[in-house]
């Protein structure tokens, strides 16, 4: 329960849905747990309405506490995510340049998006990437909030999908946000 006061809002009473208990008793999942919250407190103002960051930090909170997903997919998998809900979605459906909707094999953080086989050459700053991880973004950007982590990547794919969310993360905000020892 919540009241407004006379310029901030007081909590009256609390009852927690879920408690994420799994996130105390495993060090590594607190630091990205920790991680993810510093990039929500960032990118989030009071009285803004952010219903759809709340769920995607709770489905992420979620994901890390309850499954063993890789930690480094599901933090690529919410910055990409989050960086759409904040209107920097890249495209994805078709090469940025010549609408090409096969050979598809780079993401361009210049020009927002992913890039056939021939335009990526022409593009300083297109990363290459295989075929999994172009559906790996494909299916992060398009997908349903409550079925976003039901998908793997392989070592490679992982890798690439690591860099180029990372990259096209640190380059839509401006910052560069390390995951810092905690401990």
């Amino acid at each position: 329960m919540a009241f407004k006061g006379s310029q901030t809002y007081h909590i009256n009473s609390v009852e927690p849905i879920e408690v994420f208990y799994n996130l105390r008793i495993d060090l590594d999942k607190l630091k990205y747990a920790v991680h993810i919250n510093k990039i929500v407190q960032d990118v989030t103002h009071e009285n803004q309405n952010c219903y759809k960051i709340l769920q995607l930090l709770l489905n992420t909170l979620y994901t890390i506490s309850q499954t063993d997903q890789n930690l480094d997919m599901v933090l690529g998998v919410f910055k990409l995510r989050l960086l759409c809900i904040l209107g920097f979605t890249p495209q994805v459906i078709e090469c940025v340049k010549c609408g090409e909707k096969e050979k598809l094999a780079g993401f361009s953080i210049k020009d927002n998006g992913i890039k056939c086989k021939i335009c990526g050459k022409l593009d300083t700053s297109t990363i290459e990437i295989s075929k999994s991880t172009v559906n790996a973004i494909k299916y992060t950007v398009t997908a349903p909030a409550k079925k976003l982590y039901a998908f793997t990547l392989k070592d490679d794919a992982l890798e690439e999908f690591k860099l180029v969310t990372k990259l096209y993360f640190n380059e839509k905000l401006e910052k560069e946000y390390k995951l810092e020892d905690l401990f």
